[in-house]
């Protein structure tokens, strides 16, 4: 397998040589952890947590950071501008995955597996370390050519499983100035702002698998490998 990325990483940097717009991703084995921060512009708790993920999380190349602003406290006088019902409806996923019945912020759910708050960094950090140890051979390569991303697996020795793969696109960051609501009057710095989340398609593992996406735009782009049913996510790789 080694040899195989290097032999990729030669190709990917003689196309950047030649000039043909092609960006590449590293080959990486389990890659980041990934750590999702479900949050809202209303919420007067969240602020510490998007601070931690903005100052911190963000910053880690071993951590994939990514802040998913739900739409629930829209009704309380101000309306997050990044909110997704979407977000909404993963959380909930999460949630009866794990035999939960509400859904809070801030929330940071580790590698697909862990629940911990959002604003209780000592915690957080356990399980991103507890994740790291547990890396797994899955390898995930992300090609970019003009409009068009290819996204490589390798199963490695991981136990064959149903997987969903999955396209992230954030904004790395931006302020708003809250005006109504339970944090009116403060100016707030969020990270890695969930802007698209799409499902690239189902691979069982059994063989290597190449997929196609379509992207536009410099945002970064993400890809994740997570079992089926909002379960642990066993690889990603993020390309900028």
């Amino acid at each position: 397998m080694e040899q195989m990325a290097r032999f990729i990483r030669w190709i990917q940097a003689a196309l950047l040589s030649a000039g043909l717009g092609v960006s590449a991703g590293a080959v990486v084995a389990g890659g980041p952890v990934v750590v999702e921060l479900y949050t809202s512009q209303g919420c007067s708790s969240c602020p510490p947590a998007d601070a931690f993920l903005a100052k911190e999380l963000a910053k880690r190349d071993d951590v994939i950071a990514l802040a998913l602003h739900v739409d629930y406290w829209d009704y309380i006088g101000w309306k997050d501008d990044f909110a997704d019902p979407a977000y909404t409806d993963r959380q909930r996923g999460y949630a009866r995955a794990a035999g939960q019945r509400t859904i809070y912020t801030p929330q940071m759910i580790i590698g697909g597996l862990d629940h911990v708050i959002g604003s209780h960094p000592r915690e957080v950090k356990h399980f991103i370390s507890k994740h790291a140890e547990a890396a797994n051979d899955v390898s995930v390569s992300l090609t970019r050519t003009g409009d068009v991303l290819e996204i490589s697996l390798d199963p490695g020795t991981v136990k064959r499983s149903r997987m969903s793969v999955q396209l992230v696109r954030y904004e790395p960051e931006a302020t708003r100035n809250i005006k109504r609501g339970e944090n009116a009057g403060r100016e707030l710095l969020y990270a890695n702002i969930v802007t698209e989340w799409l499902r690239v398609g189902t691979w069982n593992m059994r063989s290597d698998r190449t997929f196609k996406a379509n992207v536009k735009g410099d945002q970064p782009i993400v890809v994740l490998v997570q079992h089926e049913d909002h379960g642990q996510i066993v690889a990603a790789a993020r390309l900028n």
